[in-house]
């Protein structure tokens, strides 16, 4: 039987309204994607400095936010700068107030920097809980001599204790 043309356009019209719903992909990506750089720029908020299981830091009540800055990390046998030992256990015994190999390769990287603030560079001392007084005095006064004024001794934050 020959249907009319009539019939033809009412069943094409009722298939193309009638047809199962799609799941449109491209908005679902661009929320995804707005979601992902929303917690990338929001996760920032944590400062990890780096650390190793050498050093054993203090626990501090303060509420500051670590600054990023140049590390000086104090171990039993070696002193590091950004991870770059630069003194061994010897040097810490020399007779004089500061610490050579410290202290060159803070002039270095001062120089590398230019002119100093009014304030002086920023430099953080990672140093454990059992470092000698007289050992951390020298780390502070190589970082003064060289024009690294504002010392920062890194510390943990109470709920970090035992989280490593």
């Amino acid at each position: 039987m020959k249907t009319s043309r009539r019939a033809r356009r009412i069943q094409r019209h009722y298939s193309r309204m009638h047809r199962a719903g799609g799941l449109n992909l491209v908005s679902l990506m661009d929320i995804f994607t707005i979601l992902v750089f929303f917690l990338m720029v929001n996760s920032s908020d944590v400062k990890v400095l780096q650390s190793t299981p050498d050093v054993d830091l203090p626990v501090s009540t303060a509420g500051q936010q670590a600054v990023d800055s140049l590390t000086v990390q104090v171990t039993a046998d070696a002193i590091l700068v950004q991870g770059r030992v630069v003194a061994g256990a010897e040097e810490f015994l020399s007779a004089g107030p500061t610490i050579p190999g410290l202290s060159g390769e803070l002039a270095l990287r001062r120089e590398r920097r230019g002119e100093a603030p009014d304030t002086g560079f920023e430099v953080t001392i990672l140093a454990g809980r059992d470092t000698d007084y007289r050992l951390l005095r020298k780390v502070m006064q190589s970082c003064v001599d060289q024009d690294y004024r504002q010392v920062r001794l890194a510390v943990e934050s109470p709920g970090e204790v035992g989280n490593g």
